[in-house]
């Protein structure tokens, strides 16, 4: 598998637009830690710094795929430079007046909610013309999904050496700043800039007219779903043990599961149709899930979360595939975005509802909200099946040639950007 990495990276522009997107994303990867940091030691407290945490996830959730439709009608630099500086410029708004006044700390989190650029869904409409490999793009959406899992745990270490070295404030000046200037390397690239989406169709809904999309963001919004209650139950269980470093044992568990899957997953090819292995993958996803209820003794609880972790990055990378598929022609970026969207709003609802659970019933009651939102997305996988088949006129992800680039789609092309 590294070689099949390797080939892919080595491919001209690949690791620039990977390294860019990364960079580009910390600022929304560690917005839930950067901003409740800094309106503690601000002198806020813990429901304000929560309020505005929400404030900025709903914001973010709204903005993905609208910008996403933005950047397919206009390409990416002209929406995403833009969008990526009033992002910064909302931050640092907050950061030099502080959470008071109110008004202005909520604004300013709108700002730099909604305005985050749709860098993910940026990069993935990129890589076929980029990477003009079949095999290639399947490494590439597995190494995207790993990364995504890399971010999450990195990230926050970062924040937390910039507080312990400098301060919250300038945690958040300086995070910013980079995710401006990782979108500045993405959009300044040849890939990005000469990028086109092919011709759309008029259509208020726009890649959510796709039903086999839809099936897709339900199954997705409910992983999230669990993957927050998770978060929360992990932390019940550190203070039931004693011992507050426990939920980062465990969280980190889960995120070394994901990259053990999805290095094995994109290790090779699998056979059936991409709609057919994210049923095995969701599946898989589910059950893993069900080990966490015995809430064993430490050790074997933080191994029973890597066990829960395996199958979230393959899933991931195989949803990337099924959403290329089935975005509507020119909407690719658009559905990307809202694949985003439903993984992230389903992961605050899912934290919002396991609070109750977990006052009432301790971790165990906080882990069987997971298992409920695994078999949740397992039920839309399966019920919903009929809507979530291969398209009519299958083809694997190849490169798009400069006829496409310009707008003309010729056969044999990814269906995601086919009529």
């Amino acid at each position: 598998m590294a070689a099949g990495y390797g080939e892919m990276l080595r491919t001209r522009h690949a690791a620039r637009l990977l390294t860019g997107t990364l960079v580009g994303r910390l600022p929304n990867a560690t917005a839930a830690l950067a901003i409740p940091l800094f309106v503690l030691a601000e002198g806020g407290s813990f429901a304000f710094a929560g309020a505005l945490s929400a404030v900025y996830g709903v914001a973010n959730a709204v903005g993905q795929p609208l910008l996403g439709r933005a950047v397919d009608l206009y390409g990416q630099p002209r929406v995403m430079l833009p969008s990526a500086l009033l992002a910064a410029l909302g931050m640092a708004v907050f950061a030099v007046t502080g959470p008071e006044p109110a008004f202005l700390a909520y604004a300013a989190m709108v700002v730099s909610g909604f305005f985050t650029p749709p860098l993910e869904g940026g990069l993935r409409a990129l890589w076929p013309s980029v990477l003009k490999s079949e095999e290639r793009i399947h490494a590439a959406y597995s190494l995207d999904a790993i990364a995504q899992e890399l971010m999450y745990v990195v990230g926050p270490l970062i924040i937390s050496g910039m507080v312990a070295v400098w301060s919250p404030a300038a945690a958040l000046f300086v995070i910013n700043a980079l995710g401006a200037l990782g979108a500045l390397a993405v959009v300044t690239s040849k890939p990005s800039r000469e990028w086109r989406s092919a011709p759309r169709e008029a259509h208020w809904l726009g890649a959510l007219r796709s039903p086999g999309l839809r099936v897709v963001l339900g199954t997705f919004f409910f992983i999230g779903t669990a993957l927050g209650s998770i978060a929360v139950a992990a932390i019940a269980y550190g203070k039931d043990a004693g011992n507050d470093a426990t939920a980062g044992y465990i969280l980190s568990a889960i995120g070394v599961g994901a990259l053990i899957g999805g290095t094995v997953y994109g290790h090779r090819q699998w056979p059936g149709t991409p709609e057919q292995r994210l049923r095995l993958l969701v599946a898989g996803l589910a059950v893993c899930y069900l080990p966490l209820l015995v809430v064993p003794g430490t050790l074997m609880m933080t191994v029973l979360a890597g066990v829960a972790g395996i199958f979230l990055a393959p899933c991931l990378a195989c949803a990337f595939v099924v959403v290329d598929r089935h975005a509507p022609r020119g909407t690719v970026t658009e559905a990307f975005s809202w694949l985003v969207t439903s993984f992230g709003v389903g992961a605050a609802i899912g934290s919002g509802v396991v609070g109750p659970a977990v006052q009432s019933g301790g971790a165990r009651a906080g882990y069987l909200v997971a298992v409920g939102g695994g078999a949740a997305a397992l039920l839309v996988m399966v019920a919903a099946r009929r809507w979530l088949q291969a398209p009519a006129t299958p083809s694997p992800i190849v490169a798009r040639s400069e006829n496409d680039r310009n707008g003309a789609v010729e056969p044999g092309f990814s269906a995601g950007h086919q009529a």
